[in-house]
């Protein structure tokens, strides 16, 4: 399980925001230079692209996630991950809010103990 707290990080006070508001998150930034963001998600139909390779922890709620190359949606509910690779597409389908932490970077280089 997730630690519940991030210590000795930087957080940027400028909000990223998606979706005509209805997904917003906060960049936080760690001295090894890591980056990962806390947001929120209102319920809806979301398309996201990856630049990065990405690992999104469920706080709390739940959602419908479709991953680049299924065809099969699967729910991921509050403490479960799930990654997508770099440079792909996913959806997510939201009938609750839903709060995560996403983390990026290569699969490899994503730190689990800090997730």
């Amino acid at each position: 399980m997730s630690n519940d707290k991030f210590e000795n990080v930087t957080i940027l006070k400028k909000a990223n925001i998606y979706f005509d508001g209805k997904v917003t998150s906060r960049s936080v930034l760690f001295p090894d230079g890591t980056r990962k963001t806390l947001g929120f998600m209102l319920p809806g139909e979301y398309e996201f692209g990856t630049s990065a390779t990405e690992l999104m922890e469920i706080l709390s709620g739940e959602m419908d996630v479709l991953l680049p190359g299924s065809d099969q949606w699967q729910t991921i509910r509050e403490g479960q991950l799930f990654s997508v690779p770099a440079n792909s597409k996913f959806k997510l389908e939201l009938a609750v809010p839903v709060d995560y932490c996403c983390s990026y970077g290569q699969a490899e280089s994503i730190n689990h103990e800090n997730v």
